[in-house]
């Protein structure tokens, strides 16, 4: 809509940044439609379904964060579509991972140390998220990993812990 005055025009910074906000209001307005959205759909792929229970549970159980654990950072994608005002932080040692889900919808992507323990990762990403000022003890959190781990398109594991726990 905007690319030519962002390229030749002569206020391509002021462009960006009122569609920015335009954007940023925007999003604060929109109506969580989560049963709705979810209603009539079958779901083909294992972590699609994962990504897809992860966001229901978070939504319903009123949790303070979502944790993907991911790989090539399809799960926080699948989860990205939908908004449910709880926050995604995906974790993952892939770089270019990281800076893929850079651009994805409410999705934090957060660097999480190679590990094939499954529940030294999980106590890795609860640390990470207290560090972060993300969640105190005692809060709920929902999390999402593949088993076994390190191979991408995995995720298959949906978990609800309360954090320090």
């Amino acid at each position: 809509m905007l690319s030519a005055e962002t390229a030749a025009g002569r206020y391509p910074v002021e462009t960006v940044e009122a569609m920015a906000a335009v954007c940023l209001e925007a999003e604060k307005s929109e109506v969580v439609q989560l049963d709705t959205d979810f209603l009539n759909q079958t779901f083909s792929r294992i972590d699609q379904s994962v990504a897809m229970g992860a966001l229901f549970t978070a939504y319903h159980l009123q949790v303070k964060a979502i944790a993907a654990l991911t790989d090539s950072g399809a799960t926080a994608l699948w989860m990205s579509r939908h908004r449910i005002h709880v926050p995604i932080y995906a974790m993952t040692p892939n770089v270019a991972s990281q800076r893929k889900m850079q651009l994805y919808r409410n999705v934090v992507p957060l660097p999480l140390d190679a590990s094939t323990d499954r529940d030294t990762a999980l106590e890795q990403a609860e640390e990470l998220l207290l560090a972060q000022g993300v969640v105190q003890r005692g809060d709920f959190i929902v999390l999402t990993i593949g088993e076994p781990m390190g191979q991408p398109g995995g995720t298959n594991t949906l978990k609800i812990v309360r954090v320090g726990s």
